[in-house]
Parts: C-alpha cells; sequence; structure tokens
C-alpha cells in the first residue's frame, strides 16, 4: 500500500485497537523506516474535521521530547486519517507485563516516572493523552521509554462531548478517568488517572478494573476504589491511591509533582533479561543520559 506517493506500507499491522491500526512502512524520500497510524472515528471524518485534524496536528509536532515519537506528516488517505511517526523499536509494556509478570517496584516506578516527563511536556503545551495504556508505552533496549500514540490528543473537547452523546466514549475503558466516562472530559489528570492504572497493573500483573462488557468496567471506574498492592512500600501504596482518586482535583497536582514522587522508588533497577540491551552494549541514548546524570549530580 503506498499513500500521498512516498509511505509505502506494509499491509499486515503491527497492532489495532479501537481507534485505528498502526502499520510499519517506509518512507521513500527520505529512505528511512516510519510507523503509519491511521485514526478510525465514528462514523469516519468529514472535511472540515479533517482539515482541523490536520491543522491541530501542527500543535502536536510541537511536542519536542526524547521520550516522545517525531511526528513526521499527517493527512487523509482514502476517507482515513492518517500520522506519519518516528519508527521506535522496544517492546510494549503492555507486552513486558504479559512475558515478566509483576515488575519489579524500581522498574515500575521508572517506568511511569519517565511517562511523568513526557506528560510534563505534552502538557505545558495544553496537549493531553486521552489514552494512556499499557501498548502505548514503550520501554526501548537501552531503558528508556516512549509515549506513543497521541492521536486522541488532536481532538477537542467538543468533538469527544459530541462522540459521548452519541454513545461513542474515545479511548480505552480499563485506563479512562471517571470524568472521561461521566463527562467525556479529560484534562491533564485524566492522564495521570490513566498512568495510575498502568502503574497498578504493572506491580500486580493483571488489569485494576476489568468486566465482561465496556459498561461494566466504566462503573467500576466510576464507583470502586482500588485495592493495595501487596508487597509493595505503603508510600507507594498511598502514592497510588491518590493519583486513582476518582475526584480529579483529589489527584497529584501535576506530572512535576507525580513524577517527583515516583523517583525515589526508581534505585537499584536489575536488568530485565531478554527485555534490555546489555549495559556493556553502548547505546547513544543510555550514554547520553548517563553523563546529563553525572552533570545534574555534580
Amino acid at each position: 500500500m503506498l499513500i500521498a506517493d512516498r509511505y509505502e506500507l506494509e499491509e499486515l499491522p503491527l497492532g489495532q485497537g479501537g481507534m485505528g491500526a498502526v502499520h510499519r512502512g517506509h518512507d521513500r524520500h527520505l529512505d528511512r523506516r516510519v510507523a503509519v497510524k491511521f485514526l478510525r472515528l465514528p462514523g469516519g471524518p468529514d472535511d472540515e474535521l479533517a482539515q482541523r485534524f490536520i491543522r491541530e496536528a501542527r500543535i502536536l509536532a510541537r511536542l519536542e521530547h526524547a521520550g516522545a515519537p517525531t511526528l513526521y506528516d499527517f493527512g487523509m488517505h482514502d476517507q482515513k486519517l492518517y500520522q506519519v511517526m518516528q519508527f521506535i523499536d522496544g517492546v510494549t509494556v503492555g507486552d513486558l507485563v504479559v512475558e515478566h509478570g509483576p515488575l519489579p517496584v524500581p522498574w515500575a516506578a521508572a517506568i511511569a516516572a519517565q511517562a511523568c516527563a513526557v506528560l510534563s511536556a505534552a502538557h505545558a503545551l495544553a496537549i493531553c493523552h486521552r489514552d494512556l495504556k499499557p501498548t502505548n508505552l514503550m520501554l526501548c533496549p537501552d531503558g528508556s521509554v516512549k509515549v506513543l500514540d497521541f492521536g486522541l490528543a488532536v481532538l477537542r473537547e467538543t468533538d469527544v462531548a459530541q462522540f459521548t452523546r452519541t454513545g461513542q466514549l474515545l479511548g480505552t475503558p480499563a485506563y479512562m478517568a471517571p470524568e472521561q466516562i461521566q463527562r467525556g472530559t479529560a484534562g491533564p489528570r485524566s492522564d495521570l488517572y490513566a498512568l495510575g492504572c498502568v502503574l497498578h497493573e504493572m506491580l500486580t500483573g493483571r488489569q485494576l478494573f476489568t468486566g465482561p462488557t465496556a459498561y461494566a468496567v466504566f462503573d467500576r471506574q466510576v464507583k470502586e476504589r482500588p485495592p493495595a498492592v501487596p508487597g509493595v512500600p505503603p508510600e507507594l501504596n498511598r502514592l497510588l491511591a491518590q493519583v486513582l482518586e476518582k475526584e480529579p482535583e483529589r489527584r497529584p497536582a501535576d506530572a512535576d509533582a507525580l513524577y517527583a514522587r515516583l523517583q525515589p522508588f526508581a534505585v537499584g533497577m536489575a536488568m530485565l533479561p531478554g527485555f534490555l540491551a546489555p549495559q556493556e552494549n553502548a547505546s547513544p541514548g543510555r550514554m547520553y543520559a548517563q553523563v546529563v546524570g553525572r552533570v545534574l549530580a555534580g
């Protein structure tokens, strides 16, 4: 499949979900690998919505952070909106938990803290992710984390409210904050709630709220308090309980505050064989981070 006369896509997607599918691709013009995400919206996009997506994608393109893939291009092909992104090698946190089981506290905290750093940069630009979940976090071989798929971030609140009224909630039920479910609105603290669900899952090896239907999960998200995680430090359980508060104003103030409280737990990390490149293997990303860490420590 060829789109925009330059992006050659593999037919089988790398992954797919309720909002679309991701394909591995090759940019013929610049001779590089890319990831192309097709966005699926209820009823399909009309011309006005497509133009607004393209216009607002320029805001998303301003998100410059080592933990966020670069947005290369954005447009519409065969009545489907698409994003062309930097291709990232690694394993999703979803696959990591499935294969490894519950993660050690230091690694769960480190992954969540890195996600906070990306969210801090996004929120500073008034960009909310809206669909943070384990499959949208990728652990790279050097131990760094990438936050993927800001596809819903370019939707305005009015768009989400409209889809909510027609019975189409945009997001993933197991990670949606109560205010997204009840009012169809999302803010920075909604992203923190979703990250809390992911952190709980990393520590336990299973989804926090499940059910036979999406509506059953919605009901639990709105009404049930999360159980404490056995075997983790009490302060981390207290932090989880606060991040997963049903009312946004009761959660940490912002991603910076959550990062500061996660950082003390991200120490003494052992290797995760099979998921990380050995320390002795030179990694430009790891080399860069180590020197920056020494500079800041000094």
